[in-house]
């Protein structure tokens, strides 16, 4: 009998042999051939609306999309014949006739997907004149911009927000010159369901999506002699930083990113995992005091603002499970305020306060009312993405691959590997599990290493046993994931003693604010966050401390400044509250 499972066709007059189900673009690839496209991306669902795709099958009338058309025995296809050359352009032109002649002054200018394309496909002219859409520019958003008029339709984002993120906030409205993405009603994004976790801005191919820029009042407060500029960088930072300047994905670049920023002209520089090990020890005293009161269980992370928002619109029931802890950010910003100020003996209006982090959810979390210092001031000044980090640097004309290491400044750049490990999917549960297990057995050999919750596929459940008990833990990356896991909680199905929720997928290395990646990736791909996580793993693995709790800065600061944990004064700080929010007009 002949084997079924294995097909035969015949691609630019190669043979090739693929699995039954294949497409033929996956099966052009297969030999090398790259087939274009536009809509299509491997993470998400098929919708072959560009068309950019099409090939030429014998026998078949009319082109046919090779991302959503299977592969099938004895299939003759021509992926670059003349006709299908010219079509592709041809295609290609109607998208660039109908979009904003922008390209020297668009963010995405260089890493554009459909400016690479018209390349590519040897455009070099616009053909067609005439009406065009327009829409204004919306930025109601602390996030997220959405530039309709840059909008290729491709329908990627809505895509990525209903299947990976599940919050179904995108769609297509309107037809013709009027078709427009954007959320129910037309309503603004800070009016809609938008969680403002910027994965749409990672997938849209050309700059329709941006996160809101802050770098302006960054150079502006650098400028200010009255200013005392300080920044703080977010562990996932130093894990992706590199590849905005040629690095291979997964270069730890912590210490030519501490150079590159005392060259921007910071007054100082410190490091939010020493904020990350504060949590820890924060988040490890909110969970023993749980268990001995009984509740309420399962304690539920809260350092990923996008699942915090999305927590408060469609779980609120579950606001009383999340950790009361802030953010490290808001929490480094909070000591900031307080602490820096008054060791330095300086008005916390005079600092300014920025934070590099990899998720433009950050923006939004530093202007809610509950992470300002009073009705005035906020705790973090600004919120940079590692994407607008690196055009600052490139700005400056800093040379970053060839700068020499530097060092954080002290106290509050010291940390532990497991304020590193915050950065990727599992490291908060992992980070959490070594203060805890070493708390509740009383034991300092207790393992460092809990490699069962390192999570980068996207779920997890596993039981840990911690001395004589057995706890159980959920993680969870991306929303749709993090959905399995919290209808189980909210059925009774199962029970948890912690979840561990990061809003995006691989947690804040696969944040909306990383780097746009290298050709050879693809935004979402797994093998991208797995070599983020490696750097940062290894850095973890290299440093003396592994343990928060056993920071001689943590340490320092309750002694002289926050007393106990958990206490009246770490409380006021490092805490906060969440509870059900529905947007504008949705109520």
């Amino acid at each position: 009998m002949s084997d079924t499972t294995t097909i035969g066709l015949t691609i630019d007059g190669q043979k090739v042999n693929v699995p039954s189900g294949t497409s033929i673009m996956d099966a052009a690839e297969a030999i090398g051939v790259h087939i274009p496209r536009l809509c299509y991306h491997p993470d998400l669902s098929l919708q072959g609306s560009c068309r950019v795709c099409i090939v030429e099958v014998k026998g078949v009338p009319f082109f046919m999309a090779s991302c959503s058309v299977t592969a099938s025995e004895g299939m003759e296809i021509l992926t670059n014949s003349p006709e299908i050359r010219q079509a592709r352009r041809d295609i290609v032109e109607l998208l660039l006739d109908n979009h904003p002649k922008e390209c020297q002054t668009c963010e995405r200018d260089g890493r554009c997907e459909l400016q690479n394309l018209a390349y590519d496909l040897g455009v070099r002219e616009r053909l067609f004149e005439g009406e065009r859409k327009e829409f204004p520019v919306e930025s109601s958003s602390h996030a997220v911009v959405r530039d309709a008029e840059r909008c290729i339709l491709c329908g990627r984002c809505i895509r990525v927000c209903a299947e990976i993120q599940g919050v179904h906030n995108l769609s297509q409205h309107g037809r013709g010159f009027e078709t427009v993405v954007c959320p129910a009603h037309g309503s603004p994004m800070d009016e809609s369901v938008c969680i403002q976790c910027g994965q749409c801005i990672n997938v849209c191919p050309t700059a329709a999506l941006l996160e809101k820029r802050h770098t302006d009042a960054v150079w502006a407060a650098l400028a200010d002699p009255k200013k005392h500029v300080v920044v703080q960088t977010a562990p996932s930072i130093r894990a992706a930083i590199g590849e905005g300047f040629g690095l291979p994905v997964g270069t730890p670049c912590t210490g030519m990113m501490v150079t590159a920023l005392r060259r921007l002209g910071f007054d100082a520089v410190f490091d939010t995992d020493l904020a990350a090990d504060l949590t820890i020890v924060e988040e490890a005293s909110e969970f023993l005091r749980r268990l001995e009161a009984g509740g309420p269980m399962p304690m539920i992370t809260s350092c990923s603002p996008g699942w915090v928002s999305f927590m408060e619109k469609f779980y609120p029931e579950l606001a009383p499970h999340a950790s009361t802890c802030r953010s490290p950010m808001s929490m480094m910003s909070a000591l900031l305020k307080t602490y820096y100020a008054e060791k330095i003996e300086c008005d916390p209006e005079d600092i300014f306060v920025v934070a590099v982090m990899p998720c433009v959810a950050k923006k939004y979390e530093a202007a809610r009312p509950e992470h300002y210092l009073n009705e005035t001031t906020p705790l973090t000044d600004a919120v940079l993405t590692t994407r607008e980090l690196i055009w600052m640097i490139k700005c400056y004309g800093i040379d970053f691959s060839a700068l020499p290491d530097g060092l954080f400044d002290a106290p509050l750049g010291i940390s532990t590997g497991a304020g590193v490990i915050f950065g990727t999917t599992g490291g908060v549960m992992e980070a959490t599990l070594r203060t805890a297990s070493e708390w509740i057995t009383k034991d300092p050999s207790t393992p460092l290493e809990f490699t069962e919750v390192r999570a980068v596929e996207g779920l997890r459940e596993v039981d840990v046993e911690i001395g004589d008990m057995t706890v159980k833990l959920g993680v969870a990356n991306g929303l749709v994931n993090a959905k399995s896991l919290l209808d189980k909680v909210v059925s009774g199905e199962q029970e948890f003693h912690v979840i561990e929720i990061m809003a995006c997928p691989g947690g804040c290395i696969g944040g909306g604010g990383q780097p746009y990646p290298p050709s050879n990736y693809q935004i979402l791909d797994p093998a991208l966050c797995a070599k983020r996580a490696r750097a940062l793993y290894s850095i973890d693995s290299q440093q003396s401390m592994r343990r928060s709790h056993d920071n001689p800065a943590v340490k320092a600061l309750y002694d002289e400044f926050l007393g106990e944990p958990g206490g009246p004064k770490a409380h006021e700080l490092l805490h906060t509250h969440y509870e059900a929010k529905l947007p504008r007009g949705i109520r």
